[in-house]
């Protein structure tokens, strides 16, 4: 995506990057969109780079995108929906989703519940909480999910080797 540089049409709430510190955006802010990937926006305004949710993507003149699925006829959760919804979540650093970038390290379904068991490319990355309630929200919108537990491991410590190649090869790592 090219950067543009756009006025906000309405205020906006984001978060900091990499912080993850809540932040408001004003009306009238010129920002430069610097990524618009997996339903998030990256933005950079005075300085700062922020993350807007893609509901707010009227705010920078754009169609704000949702997930949708099918509910499965069978009445369970699907294992391809979660994946997806894992795949819908982005690094705001990263252009590529936490599942090829190597951060999910296991997910079950139990009845309605989903454990997902991640990491972080480094444990001092201020944007894990952010990330956390992220994947709580994408997975939640699956069908017949009740609830949506993250734990956030370090053990084993992430490296590049747990990216798909296509995230290598997108990275220019490959």
């Amino acid at each position: 995506m090219q950067r543009r540089i756009i006025p906000l049409s309405r205020k906006v709430r984001g978060r900091l990057v990499p912080t993850g510190d809540p932040v408001t955006v004003p009306e009238g802010t010129f920002v430069t969109l610097t990524q618009n990937l997996g339903n998030n926006y990256t933005i950079v305004f005075n300085g700062n780079m922020a993350r807007l949710d893609g509901a707010d993507a009227d705010a920078l003149g754009l169609t704000p995108e949702t997930l949708t699925f099918t509910p499965p006829e069978d009445g369970q959760v699907s294992q391809d929906q979660v994946d997806a919804a894992l795949k819908s979540v982005y690094d705001p650093e990263i252009p590529v989703n936490i599942v090829d970038l190597g951060l999910i390290y296991g997910r079950r379904i139990d009845r309605g519940n989903v454990q997902v068991e991640m990491t972080l490319t480094a444990a001092g990355c201020g944007m894990g909480p952010v990330l956390i309630d992220e994947v709580k929200a994408r997975v939640a919108q699956v069908p017949f999910v009740q609830a949506v537990e993250v734990e956030l491991v370090f053990d084993p410590p992430w490296s590049r080797e747990r990216m798909s190649e296509e995230a290598q090869l997108a990275l220019g790592l490959y």
